[in-house]
């Protein structure tokens, strides 16, 4: 029996269901993280092909919003998710989410504007780094040490298979640190807003910097909501501020000239199709942060990077030295032995639940 687009999507409630003890194919982490890489480099190559055409990012980032907005009302017009009725508080906190995830493009593409692709690279590769340190200040998280020392060969591949021309002014170094901070912060909110409400006999633990505001806000923010419920409350906010932004920018004065002069059928299609991509990117990465964490996905997100370049060697005919390659492969046996280590402990974290029942 093939699977149907139900099954395949997160439980049709505003709040995510506990998992039964025995998981299908389409409900494992290879399945999820399998479709956050083909989502990812296909938008991440299909990105690069509109913006050459169109040069306008941040109407690129509110077209996809848009079509994250218009594809959370079909799912629910559909009943296949019940889209959540918020609390006041609970809007507050989601608002002051959306605010972090627009800054966190502002500031990524004013960096690039500042700094080479490869040295922009190279930093945002430290974003595991990050992902752990605010883990462990915010939410009282720790990593283990096999966890920490898996990361290693992932940002030093990523490093060597980028070599090439690093440059950098003083403001795009700090924006390019900022934008690893903020991508990190985001990953981790992402993560949170989706985590069950801890219950008085288990409380979440806590740290210094979560009682400070606003990350008072966010650290605790476990609305425990399902990738579709939190993507159908996300977009049309991040919609409206990628429209601000666009405005503010001049950008906007600059797509009305265009649209005027060279926007042909053609490539409004192609917009089209980009916005569907990457509403599909979006209910995959949700639905990934939650199977895998925080961390998790920040890893795999390096690995994505060293997979897009060889994408890009095979369709643009592109050169590699011999430190690229090895880079590539320093990167990709990085991941696997990420994964490898997460997978062990799980089992190990499994069994002793096990023997206290």
């Amino acid at each position: 029996m093939k699977p149907t687009l139900n099954s395949l999507l997160p439980s049709p409630t505003s709040h995510s269901l506990p998992s039964p003890s025995k998981t299908s194919f389409t409900d494992s982490r290879p399945f999820w993280l399998t479709l956050y890489f083909f989502f990812n480099l296909g938008l991440t190559l299909y990105n690069k092909g509109v913006l050459v055409r169109f040069p306008f990012p941040y109407t690129l980032t509110a077209i996809h919003a848009l079509f994250g907005s218009l594809g959370g009302a079909v799912l629910a017009r559909f009943r296949v998710f019940v889209p959540p009725r918020l609390k006041k508080n609970e809007t507050t906190i989601l608002l002051a989410f959306s605010v972090l995830y627009s800054i966190n493009i502002v500031v990524s593409n004013v960096s690039l504007q500042l700094v080479t692709v490869p040295f922009h690279q190279v930093v945002r590769s430290t974003t595991p780094i990050f992902t752990i340190m605010f883990s462990a200040l915010l939410l009282g998280k720790s990593s283990t040490r096999w966890r920490i020392i898996t990361l290693i060969p992932v940002i030093v591949g990523v490093g060597l298979a980028t070599y090439g021309d690093y440059y950098f002014t003083r403001w795009g170094l700090i924006l390019t640190l900022l934008g690893t901070i903020l991508a990190a912060l985001k990953t981790i909110f992402t993560n949170v807003l989706q985590s069950p409400v801890p219950s008085l006999t288990d409380p979440a633990p806590k740290s210094f910097l979560s009682q400070v505001y606003p990350f008072s806000i966010l650290a605790q923010a476990r609305l425990h909501l399902n990738s579709l419920a939190l993507l159908s409350l996300l977009s049309p906010l991040a919609f409206v501020q990628c429209m601000v932004l666009a405005y503010l920018t001049g950008e906007l004065d600059r797509v009305r000239t265009y649209s005027q002069q060279e926007l042909s059928g053609g490539r409004l299609m192609a917009l089209a199709l980009n916005g569907c991509i990457a509403f599909g990117l979006n209910v995959v990465s949700f639905s990934a942060n939650k199977k895998v964490g925080a961390l998790g996905i920040t890893v795999a997100a390096n690995v994505k990077q060293v997979l897009t370049i060889l994408c890009a060697v095979m369709m643009f005919h592109l050169n590699i030295t011999t430190l690229n390659s090895l880079g590539i492969v320093l990167t990709l046996v990085g991941g696997a032995w990420y994964a490898r280590v997460e997978y062990m402990e799980k089992q190990e974290q499994q069994q002793l639940r096990n023997r206290t029942i």
